[in-house]
């Protein structure tokens, strides 16, 4: 089968010689895809397509006889695509009612144009739809134009597509390897539309290896869609791998593609292998669910990297959920992970030993943003935070940079189900496979790069096999997730009475001149390093100027000249006092309602644990708390799995004795302990630290140079 395949390919792919000129390599596509397709319908619709012909007639003179009579007509296609059956009796699902065939379009060179016209209306409705999206009425036009129509034409009835020669798996090769072809001739768009083969056979591996034995038993049927699907390489692949290990199985596909020239390529395979119960859907995957009352057994998908959703925005807005999804969602220049909840929504429900809840797989290529993109409390992590936490992500696997077509990035496929294995259960496991490339012969695109069977078979075992080892980490769920607090250090001043400082205040504040020279007589001009102390002086002043100084203690004007006042005397001083913002009493700390989920080290006291929330004791009950330092403000992610407290204390403390956990951020959610986060670090979990080079060795590579060098310049004055 597999040479008959490749032999049939080249003789097709031979008829692309005739398009040169008014075609470049890269539109090959426009003409050779829809011909090839337009050759298999007419060879299988051969065995029946008199029946078809003489009840068109049939029906078509009852239909005239029902319009004269003003009734309605008598839909034909249901009849007659029951009537188109294969060499077996099966019913296609299609037809063509056209006079016309392939060998008779070859016997009229002067009406070419318009006979292939009229033999593509003949069509039932479903293939005349996909005709539409192909364009291939402005192909027809161009090509007779160019006088390469009849050529054309002529060398595709010369090839035989018969089912009984051709059977469907063998046309389905052929069709993806023509695919493959023209996405290779068209390097700068083929990632468009085009996954790299040996990514989607690791896809599918990862996918199914799983359920090998349920899938190898009779009877078995499947459903798999894939929401995003080009032009159906990956639904191909699985109905590949499915059919490898069991024939019997009955293998129902499903996808959708908002491109119309990749949907028809998609729709054509599906018919040209025969799945009649399958559909490809035209749409938008975001915003219109073609499938809304079903759920499959599996889901892949390679949606865009890194696309906006702004025109989506909208539609989604107005949803109160989206796809039973209630949190957050990712930011308006990245939608990828839209596309993996959508996935998830499709779901079946999952019960262990309950036939009818099988649950679901799913495997789908991200790049790196969908990792770790976003901090604690956005829409990203929020969305990593409800799949990790449902126990839901079994597996991401990096793969090698410069794999794709039209993007050299590094990029990852994520497993997720709702049906984990017990073994499983609670873990996620990283597979590195990015240093597991085999260099390419020639570059396509972007891609130079490719993984072999050796490799895809390596990366399922380890897959398989859910054990640590220099390429393979397992790690607990809560191992991703972390606490996001915010930790304060004291605003510190120094006061000061500058020329400059002056004539700023008096610009702005021209009425308090005399206010502002009784302050100078009263604290001098050398600088003050306790701003606490200095203030406490500047308002003794002030209240006891005769007059008093209107508005410099009453209302918003008076707010404003205090803050101008400090703005123009005082500048941040690490050396100087900190500055108080209050002195308060405070509540009694209940320690553990303030760190529920804490435990607490025996030896911290209790105004140890006050001063680690910013409030230090100054006697009789009484705590002050400082003015915090914007420019200090500084955030820390802690583990999960680790408490506030000790962090702090260990990773904080010791290396500026004057911080604080800033008691807003530890109320703002997560039952008062900050921001949950979570995020998947592949360079920090497979990191390995390689020691410099001895500085001997760097010394004598450096002094080789040198010499080198000199041996050039002698060269060339000599």
């Amino acid at each position: 089968m597999s040479a008959n395949f490749q032999q049939l390919g080249n003789f097709i792919w031979s008829v692309a010689d005739l398009l040169r000129g008014p075609y470049r390599p890269p539109q090959y596509e426009r003409v050779m895809l829809p011909l090839t397709v337009l050759r298999r319908f007419d060879a299988v619709l051969a065995p029946s397509k008199q029946a078809v012909i003489n009840k068109y007639a049939e029906l078509d003179v009852r239909n005239t006889r029902l319009r004269e009579a003003k009734k309605d007509p008598i839909n034909v296609d249901p009849v007659l695509n029951n009537l188109a059956r294969d060499e077996d009796g099966r019913p296609l699902g299609f037809h063509n009612h056209s006079q016309l065939d392939f060998p008779k379009l070859k016997g009229d060179p002067d009406n070419i144009g318009r006979h292939l016209a009229d033999y593509i209306a003949g069509f039932s409705e479903n293939i005349r739809k996909i005709f539409e999206r192909f364009e291939f009425d402005k192909e027809i036009e161009k090509l007779e134009e160019s006088n390469r129509l009849y050529q054309v034409v002529a060398q595709f009835a010369e090839i035989d597509l018969h089912p009984g020669r051709v059977d469907n798996i063998t046309m389905g090769l052929v069709f993806e390897d023509l695919i493959r072809r023209f996405n290779e001739a068209a390097n700068e768009t083929a990632g468009d539309h085009f996954t790299p083969r040996e990514v989607i056979q690791l896809m599918v591996n990862l996918l199914l290896e799983p359920d090998t034995r349920v899938l190898t038993q009779a009877g078995v049927i499947v459903t798999v869609c894939d929401p995003a699907c080009g032009t159906g390489g990956m639904l191909a692949e699985t109905q590949n791998w499915i059919r490898a290990h069991n024939g019997q199985a009955t293998v129902k596909v499903f996808g959708q593609d908002y491109n119309p020239r990749s949907y028809a390529v998609a729709a054509s395979d599906l018919l040209i292998k025969g799945h009649k119960d399958g559909q490809v859907v035209l749409g938008n995957t975001l915003t219109d669910d073609p499938f809304p009352d079903q759920r499959f057994d599996y889901l892949l998908a390679n949606p865009p990297f890194g696309v906006d959703w702004k025109a989506e925005k909208k539609t989604i807005d107005r949803w109160p959920n989206f796809r039973g999804y209630s949190g957050k969602l990712p930011r308006i220049n990245d939608g990828a992970l839209l596309f993996l909840l959508y996935m998830m929504s499709k779901f079946q429900d999952y019960k262990a030993g309950d036939r009818d809840k099988p649950g679901s797989r799913l495997a789908i290529v991200f790049n790196g943003s969908p990792l770790f993109t976003g901090g604690a409390g956005s829409g990203e992590s929020d969305i990593r935070r409800w799949i990790i936490e449902r126990d839901q992500l079994e597996a991401i696997v990096a793969l090698p940079e410069q794999m794709f077509y039209n993007t050299g990035i590094g990029t990852f496929i994520w497993v997720v189900t709702n049906r984990k294995a017990a073994h499983r259960k609670g873990k996620v496991q990283l597979i590195d496979a990015r240093e597991r490339h085999t260099a390419m012969k020639r570059s396509l695109g972007d891609k130079r790069r490719y993984l072999d069977h050796a490799t895809l078979d390596a990366v399922t075992r380890e897959h398989g096999a859910l054990e640590n080892s220099k390429t393979s980490q397992v790690f607990d769920n809560t191992d991703f997730g972390y606490r996001r607090i915010t930790v304060q250090r004291p605003l510190r001043l120094r006061f000061q009475i500058t020329d400059e400082g002056r004539e700023r205040f008096l610009n702005t504040c021209p009425e308090l001149f005399h206010a502002l020279q009784a302050v100078q007589d009263k604290l001098g001009g050398e600088p003050i390093l306790n701003w606490n102390r200095a203030w406490d002086s500047v308002q003794h002043v002030f209240k006891t100027l005769p007059d008093d100084v209107e508005g410099w203690t009453k209302g918003a004007k008076g707010t404003a000249q205090r803050k101008i006042f400090r703005d123009c005397f005082t500048t941040v001083d690490p050396g100087a006092v900190a500055v108080i913002a209050a002195l308060r009493k405070v509540e009694p700390l209940d320690r553990a309602a303030l760190f529920p989920s804490q435990i607490l080290p025996a030896e911290l006291g209790t105004n140890d644990l006050y001063a680690l929330l910013g409030l230090y004791a100054a006697g009789k009950g009484k705590h002050t708390e400082y003015e915090p330092d914007p420019a200090l403000k500084d955030a820390e992610n802690i583990p999960l799995k680790e408490d506030i407290v000790s962090y702090v204390m260990r990773e904080v403390r010791p290396y500026v004795t004057d911080a604080w956990v800033d008691r807003e951020t530890l109320d703002e959610q997560d039952g008062g302990i900050g921001k949950v986060g979570y995020e998947i670090n592949f360079n920090r979990v497979f990191f390995q630290y390689q020691p410099p080079r001895p500085l001997h060795e760097i010394d004598e590579d450096l002094a080789g140079v040198e010499q080198r060098i000199l041996e050039l310049l002698r060269e060339v004055t000599e």
